[in-house]
């Protein structure tokens, strides 16, 4: 069973995280409400997340200082910040959401559409990511322990087995890969969530690679995975 993903909506009005949750809740994703800056940064301790939905108006710690606090983590910077904002104040309050790390700034009133679309890419390419770790760890495994166990008469998989299960499951990950690159081109998206997409090939071709090596007759010995992040 595919694990949901989790939204985080940051908004101190109650009004505003409905109509958020009403937009959104065609992705049938697990939607996760924060009132403040302090109480997102709490959820963020525990849980990890495909995106934020961040206001920027906020009494006490608002939308920028709470975005640079993401930002300075190690576990959260990575994570996609949407901010929301019902005032445009022109180009400077704009640029100072992106120096902040937002990858995009969308004022209020927006298209419920667009604004489902953008966050829907984001989902996406968390779930992919989430597949390729899952790749990387079956693999780790086999060559770390599957041989012993195969050894001891354990019920592990045999090798050749294991290696085309994993090759078949990386297939279908870089099948889905490949779309949705083939999707952001064509509607011109985001630059962050284009660059993202990048990465995401590049982390598939190196497992792929490592899988390659690992063949019988490649020569290949324990070759190194990539780092799935």
């Amino acid at each position: 069973m595919v694990q949901k993903a989790k939204i985080l909506l940051v908004d101190d009005r109650p009004e505003n995280l409905l109509a958020l949750e009403a937009i959104l809740s065609a992705l049938d994703q697990t939607l996760v409400r924060a009132s403040s800056g302090e109480e997102a940064l709490k959820a963020l301790l525990t849980d990890d997340f495909a995106v934020i939905l961040l206001d920027v108006q906020m009494p006490g710690m608002d939308g920028f200082e709470t975005a640079a606090h993401i930002k300075r983590r190690e576990r959260t910077r990575d994570i996609p910040i949407i901010f929301l904002t019902a005032i445009n104040h022109g180009p400077h309050h704009t640029f100072r959401g992106y120096a902040a790390g937002a990858v995009d700034y969308i004022s209020k009133p927006f298209d419920p559409w667009v604004l489902r679309a953008k966050v829907s890419v984001f989902v996406e390419l968390y779930m992919k990511n989430c597949q390729l770790r899952e790749q990387a760890a079956l693999l780790r495994l086999q060559l770390e322990g599957g041989g012993g166990k195969a050894a001891a008469g354990g019920d592990a998989k045999e090798p050749a087995g294991l290696l085309a299960e994993l090759s078949a499951r990386l297939a279908a990950v870089e099948e889905q890969a490949e779309a949705l690159s083939k999707q952001l081109d064509d509607e011109s998206a985001d630059a962050a969530a284009v660059a993202t997409a990048a990465h995401l090939e590049r982390k598939l071709t190196g497992l792929r690679r490592a899988l390659d090596a690992l063949e019988p007759g490649a020569g290949g010995g324990a070759a190194s995975l990539p780092s799935p992040n």
